[in-house]
């Protein structure tokens, strides 16, 4: 025999009687995604990388520069290393107002992306942001003043 004719289905049970939690439904009884606990899923966490070498692509500069790290290390010892991410780590906290684009030119220099025209250098164009908003607000944010 099939497992759903085994099932007890009652057909006849009213709407109300089911265990529904209210935060889940709304006025009419339908999912309120909007404010479940989870929200809504990210579409970005369901995709899955196009092509198996996307992420090693995604990962090359991260290998490279410990490649860079481990020779410079073995040739000119480890403060040559430890020096390097130094300055790397405090060009990168060099940083305009939140509402103007950083070229983040000391960062490209110090790895040596100065030279290189990549994909990014053409299309991502400055002047057309994503994302502008009010400069007071952004700044205040920032710095911790608005939440």
């Amino acid at each position: 025999m099939c497992e759903t004719s085994k099932m007890n289905m009652n057909v006849n049970t009213p709407a109300t009687s089911l265990e529904v939690p209210l935060h889940q439904t709304g006025p009419y009884g339908v999912k309120e995604t909007m404010k479940a606990p989870d929200g809504l899923s990210g579409v970005k966490s369901t995709l899955v990388a196009a092509h198996p070498l996307e992420a090693s692509e995604g990962m090359i500069g991260k290998t490279q520069d410990q490649v860079d790290f481990t020779m410079l290390r073995n040739i000119q010892g480890i403060h040559a290393p430890l020096r390097l991410q130094m300055e790397r780590h405090i060009a990168g906290k060099v940083q305009r107002l939140p509402c103007l684009n950083s070229s983040n030119v000391a960062v490209n220099t110090l790895r040596g992306l100065d030279e290189h025209i990549d994909f990014n250098d053409v299309l991502n164009d400055p002047t057309s942001p994503e994302l502008m908003g009010d400069p007071h607000i952004m700044t205040e944010r920032r710095a911790g003043i608005l939440q």
